[in-house]
């Protein structure tokens, strides 16, 4: 298959235009250059471009014969807000501001996939191809769907893909079902009645209070979600005091953190039982507590007819065994709300070993070129299959 060679994908131009984004990151909704450029690469070869949905998204649209089924495909642009440590050429000249998940990466797979389909139409039907903002909880996917996407591009089905480390850069991994958790935020706030810290017994103690609750958060999935229901709940933020008055017991005791589950039901009961544990241990020091808990991305699930599209293109474009028992991540990507309205299937593309440690949002990640040509060769093949003449 012609797709299948290196000179259809201009893979030393995707390369240069790859390192050209990485020196040059920006993060979610702020993608005015990067979005720019894909614009322009999409527009080159006679694909229709949309841009505007969720401030800096860009939908490229290609219709090829007359066939009816409609597919999206899903790349990220978004860079986070992060120092880049590793010394390489093309570091990024961005104070604080870097790509280290591979969203340099994802764009041009996706670019050099369309440009190659645009040239070559060995398909019949239409694809949208979708560069999508903000993914790094900023809430790109829900601007764009909110802002119209299905009304202007209906999909009967959309696919997503994300780089991974500790898989080769010619391996993919395809799984049915939960691929990424829900990401949802909560935050409680305890009230007692400060006091001097010599004196406890003329207030209400919100920091003791505070304490008791940490410690039994944790009994939630230990002793409340089912055992072979994943889950995950942490406290990742605590705010009282002050460390130039440590005779003074504070009034408000602040906690925030973060739920993870990969079902509706889980997910509820997170909600549910981190509420009733502050409300329970709020009312036995008698102080006050306020909840909050912000959904914020659904779980990634992946469709079974979906997925066996995804897997047949996957083999063929690899020309190895694509792994199908790769385990779920209890990170969360917000491909779901794409995902959670159509039929959707999320892969991985192995990014080849972790250099030094680095994984994904470390300060000397970055991804591995190796890998476009892969991507590139996938989203083709998807495509062709998919939509097959």
């Amino acid at each position: 298959m012609e797709h299948l060679d290196n000179a259809p994908f201009e893979l030393d131009d995707m390369i240069a235009l790859r390192r050209d984004l990485h020196t040059h990151p920006e993060l979610g909704f702020e993608e005015v250059r990067t979005s720019g450029i894909v614009a322009e690469k999409l527009a080159e070869v006679g694909i229709t471009v949309h841009r505007g949905l969720g401030k800096t998204g860009v939908v490229g649209t290609l219709k090829v014969g007359s066939g009816t089924r409609s597919i999206g495909l899903r790349a990220d642009m978004d860079a986070l807000a992060m120092p880049e440590l590793a010394d390489r050429e093309y570091k990024s000249t961005t104070p604080n501001t870097m790509h280290a998940c591979g969203h340099d990466g994802h764009t041009v797979m996706l670019l050099a996939a369309a440009r190659y389909l645009a040239r070559t139409k060995n398909f019949d039907g239409t694809v949208h191809f979708i560069f999508q903002p903000a993914e790094e909880g900023r809430g790109g996917a829900k601007a764009m769907i909110e802002e119209g996407f299905f009304d202007l591009f209906p999909c009967d089905a959309v696919y997503g893909l994300h780089n991974m480390p500790g898989l080769a850069t010619d391996e993919m991994a395809v799984v049915t079902g939960p691929q990424l958790a829900s990401s949802d935020s909560w935050e409680v706030a305890f009230t007692g009645v400060g006091t001097h810290g010599a004196k406890p017994h003329l207030g209400k103690d919100a920091v003791t209070a505070a304490a008791h609750f940490l410690t039994m958060l944790h009994t939630i999935v230990a002793r409340v979600v089912d055992p072979l229901q994943p889950a995950v709940v942490s406290a990742c933020a605590l705010s009282a005091g002050d460390f130039k008055a440590l005779n003074v017991i504070p009034d408000v005791v602040r906690i925030g953190g973060t739920a993870r589950a990969y079902t509706p039901a889980v997910r509820d009961q997170l909600e549910a039982e981190i509420g009733r544990l502050a409300h329970g241990v709020a009312a036995s020091f008698d102080i006050e507590v306020s909840y909050t808990f912000n959904r914020r991305i659904p779980p990634v699930v992946n469709s079974a007819e979906v997925t066996a599209r995804a897997h047949k293109a996957a083999t063929a474009a690899t020309g190895r065994a694509v792994v199908t028992d790769f385990p779920p991540s209890t990170a969360g990507d917000d491909f779901a709300e794409f995902g959670n309205r159509v039929p959707g299937c999320y892969v991985w593309l192995g990014n080849g070993p972790a250099q030094d440690g680095a994984l994904h949002h470390n300060s000397r990640y970055d991804f591995n070129d190796d890998a476009i040509l892969t991507g590139a060769r996938y989203w083709a093949t998807l495509v062709e299959q998919d939509l097959s003449a």
